[in-house]
Parts: C-alpha cells; sequence; structure tokens
C-alpha cells in the first residue's frame, strides 16, 4: 500500500481503486510465488499502449498545425518507444513499485527496458479507467512535453535507418543488416528486439513492437554510438 500511494502522489491523480492500480503494477512473474494473486498487468497494457499512442497523437495534431504526417509519425514513434516510456517509468518510481517474482528481481527486472516500459503502459492503462481520459491526459503530457523539446532539438526523431545506412555505405561499402534476436511476450503483446550489424559487428539494438520499429531502434542506438565515439576521439 505504501508504495501505491507514494506512486499516486507522484501521478497528482487520486485513486479510487487501488486493486487496479495493484494489477498495473504486477508482473506475470510474481504470480508464480502468490497463487492468491489471479491476474498480472497484460491486459492494462494492452489497453495503456492505445491510450499513450491516442493521446500522442492528438497532441502532436493540435500543436504542430504545420508538421507532415511522416514527422508527426517519426515523432510519435520517438516518444513511445520502448526506452522512452522504460524512462517515464523510473521518473515516476514504478521501477520500485513493481511486484516481481524473486528469479526476475535477481535477474534485473527493475532495470529491463521491457518491463519497465509495458509496467508504464499498464498504470497509463489503470489511470484511464479510475480517473478518466482527461486526467490520464493531463499527466502523461508533463512527462511527454519536455521529452518532446529533446527531442525536437537534438533531431533525434529523423529516419535513423536511412542515416546510418548512408555511414555504413560509406564507412565500409556495406548494407546494415537487421537480425531479431528475441521474441518476449504472449502472441497478442510480442516485443522484438533487433540486432543491428555491419561487417558480422553489431552496432546497436532495439526493441519494439514490431520488427520495423525495433529495426528503427537499432539504428538510433547505432548512430548514438557513432556519435559518443566520434565525440570521445576529439
Amino acid at each position: 500500500m505504501e508504495d501505491l500511494l507514494a506512486l499516486e502522489d507522484r501521478l497528482g491523480i487520486p485513486i479510487s481503486d487501488f486493486a487496479l492500480m495493484g494489477t498495473a503494477l504486477t508482473h506475470r512473474s510474481y504470480l508464480n510465488e502468490h497463487p492468491d494473486i489471479v491476474e498480472d498487468n497484460e491486459r492494462l497494457e494492452y489497453l495503456g499502449d492505445a491510450v499513450i499512442d491516442l493521446i500522442v497523437a492528438d497532441y502532436l495534431f493540435t500543436t504542430y498545425s504545420d508538421m507532415d504526417e511522416g514527422e508527426m509519425t517519426a515523432l510519435r514513434s520517438a516518444l513511445v518507444r520502448a526506452e522512452t516510456l522504460a524512462e517515464f517509468s523510473k521518473d515516476i518510481g514504478i521501477d520500485q513499485a513493481l511486484r516481481l517474482g524473486s528469479g526476475e528481481i535477481e535477474n534485473k527486472g527493475r532495470q529491463r527496458i521491457p518491463t519497465l516500459c509495458a509496467a508504464f503502459e499498464a498504470v497509463m492503462g489503470a489511470t484511464y479507467l479510475d480517473a478518466g481520459f482527461l486526467e490520464t491526459k493531463k499527466f502523461l503530457l508533463t512527462l511527454v512535453k519536455p521529452k518532446l523539446a529533446f527531442i525536437l532539438e537534438n533531431g533525434l526523431h529523423k529516419d535513423a535507418r536511412s542515416e546510418f545506412q548512408i555511414w555504413a555505405q560509406a564507412q565500409f561499402g556495406e548494407t546494415p543488416k537487421y537480425e531479431v534476436v528475441e521474441v518476449t511476450g504472449p502472441d497478442h503483446n510480442r516485443r522484438f528486439k533487433v540486432q543491428v550489424k555491419v561487417k558480422d559487428k553489431s552496432w546497436g539494438e532495439g526493441i519494439g513492437r514490431s520488427k520495423q520499429v525495433a529495426a528503427h531502434e537499432a539504428a538510433g542506438s547505432a548512430m548514438d554510438n557513432i556519435k559518443a565515439h566520434e565525440e570521445s576521439n576529439q
């Protein structure tokens, strides 16, 4: 209950259904050790994903009237990517409030991006059901707006795959190859982990709900690694 009250304070939204929010914080590994708990957060994750997508799409559409569909899509992808939602999860302390099985805790479940992303989506799903769309939107935008400003300032929404392909062809005369290295989650909610390779070396990896999104994330990770390396050698 302490964790739920702390989360309520960080959300700034009164929680009326604490059982629902408890479910949002329950990873499936927790059920194996607590037979009295009958539901994990995967259904709420599914709902929260849709709610987040709608809020972000609506905000971009109404805020940037001159922005074309392609750029809005790129911005939305950057804002709802697994890494971004995992950051939001940490920002409001979901990582510490998560109910995990002991094995998942030992495997650093509180730091795993897919777990944190899923938990944030589930909490948003529970908030939507408990407090309504407008309250959920108000809260989510407090996280989205500063992140969006940072993305726009640094051009992080640009087409990372094209950018990395240009770099790889210039450096090695080779087109990057994208390889799915892990698939997790139930059939209705798959998570793909993709590595991007050049000359059989992995330059970056990404996680997403589709292979295409994960590949985009991998290319973005590769460009981040390249830029960090170049800056360290200056």
